[in-house]
């Protein structure tokens, strides 16, 4: 007798099979029992026939097994074609692993709060574990894309002596005697990378010192940052449209129940996947928000309501490009036809969700780089090395940045970006 998976039942029909399985849920009439299963891979359903075990067998189906209590579960695999799996387990047998009493997430409505509270638990349900089979998946096809396309993976300290753009907003720890701060982005260090690489790619943790006030926003999260030489910012939109397409259509290749499950339907997301996004200025954004409404004048950045009107325009991603120098990074070359603006694209995502990608060129000009480290207070002792970037055969170079949760939450119409992560860190509770 094989010991199989639930996701390798279609393989095993008409075959007696051994499963390590946890009890979902349970129902009985008469004689006969049905048991809701899981067992990491996939969820299915058991059943328990009085006359295919023993009496005291049966007894204790009834009475033992409690939700989440683990056992080994031996059975035929049949065909069910009223599941939207298609399958089941005609069990002939089980065996008690750990007990479960009293579990305390119930078959009912729970508040996000209480349910983050038990994340340790609530991990087991359907609708997270179909998150993170989504977030899984996602970070295997990034993988899969940028190797498809040239790049390098390329990791990044999470331990740094300074801030990436000079902001305070960092967690600092002892290093020995000396101040280091979590990572709030891997990008100069990525830059580096590609001027000895190529085309490069980061992917970890980031942090900010900040007590977010919105369900969008978190104090940790996970970026993909790629860095690309010899690009132009141009040349880098279409890379970040063709990935942001590619892993949507590898979602809806591989991902459909999981989708199904989180209430993403695989058709609404199906225009996403068609190139190319649209693309308009900051300016002409300026003037959509006013025409719709908003008290907005040029230089002001954009907030929720702006970037959701916005993305609504177009019910698709939508590159709002060059904004004003003053609300972007020091690193951004200025814009040859206007020199009040940079060289730079955000990328909105539609249906409420805002900016999933951040991007630009990074100025080459050693002379201007330079400039703007001391404008901005940032010390040749902590910034010296990214100089020498611009000293040293530099050449044109691109890159962005995507928010894993943010992306995550859009895909997955979740109304809370923590729900994307496995285990939010308890400083996350100061979030709302």
């Amino acid at each position: 007798m094989e010991t199989i998976t639930i996701s390798e039942a279609p393989q095993h029909v008409g075959e007696t099979v051994k499963i390590g399985v946890w009890l979902t849920d349970k129902r009985s009439s008469g004689k006969i029992a049905f048991l809701q299963l899981r067992d990491g891979t996939g969820f299915f359903q058991g059943i328990i026939r009085k006359n295919d075990v023993s009496e005291e067998k049966f007894d204790s189906a009834k009475h033992d097994l409690h939700q989440e209590t683990s056992f080994w579960v031996t059975g035929e695999i049949a065909e069910d074609t009223r599941s939207k799996f298609g399958y089941e387990i005609h069990i002939k047998d089980f065996d008690i692993v750990g007990k479960s009493e009293e579990y305390p997430i119930g078959n009912k409505e729970h508040g996000i709060d209480f349910l983050l509270d038990n994340r340790h638990l609530w991990l087991r349900s359907r609708k997270p574990w179909a998150l993170m089979r989504i977030r899984s998946r996602v970070k295997l096809a990034t993988m899969e894309f940028f190797d498809k396309h040239g790049f390098t993976q390329f990791d990044a300290p999470i331990l740094t002596g300074s801030a990436p753009e000079g902001t305070t907003e960092l967690f600092e720890t002892d290093y020995f005697d000396r101040s280091a701060y979590l990572s709030q982005s891997g990008q100069l260090y990525g830059e580096a990378g590609a001027l000895a690489l190529g085309r490069i790619y980061t992917m970890g943790p980031t942090f900010r010192a900040e007590k977010s006030k919105t369900r969008r926003h978190l104090m940790e999260f996970w970026m993909i940052e790629p860095e690309m030489a010899w690009m132009h910012e141009e040349e880098s939109e279409e890379i970040q449209e063709q990935y942001i397409a590619y892993l949507i259509q590898d979602l809806i290749d591989h991902c459909a129940t999981e989708l199904e499950m989180v209430g993403r339907s695989v058709e609404s997301l199906k225009p996403f996947t068609e190139l190319p996004y649209p693309r308009i200025t900051y300016k002409e954004a300026i003037e959509m928000l006013k025409e719709g409404g908003f008290d907005i004048e040029y230089g002001a950045d954009f907030g929720s309501p702006e970037e959701t009107y916005l993305a609504d325009q177009f019910k698709k991603p939508v590159f709002i490009k060059n904004y004003p120098k003053e609300i972007k990074a020091f690193y951004m070359p200025t814009d040859p036809e206007d020199d009040r603006q940079v060289i730079c694209a955000d990328l909105l995502a539609p249906e409420g969700y805002g900016e999933i990608i951040g991007g630009s060129e990074r100025s080459y000009d050693y002379e201007y780089i330079t400039s703007k480290l001391e404008e901005n207070g940032l010390s040749k002792e902590n910034y010296g090395w990214y100089d020498d970037l611009r000293k040293y055969g530099s050449v044109p170079h691109s890159g962005f940045g995507m928010g894993l949760e943010r992306f995550l939450a859009w895909i997955t119409l979740q109304d809370h970006i923590r729900e994307n992560i496995p285990f939010p860190r308890m400083l996350n509770r100061l979030n709302p």
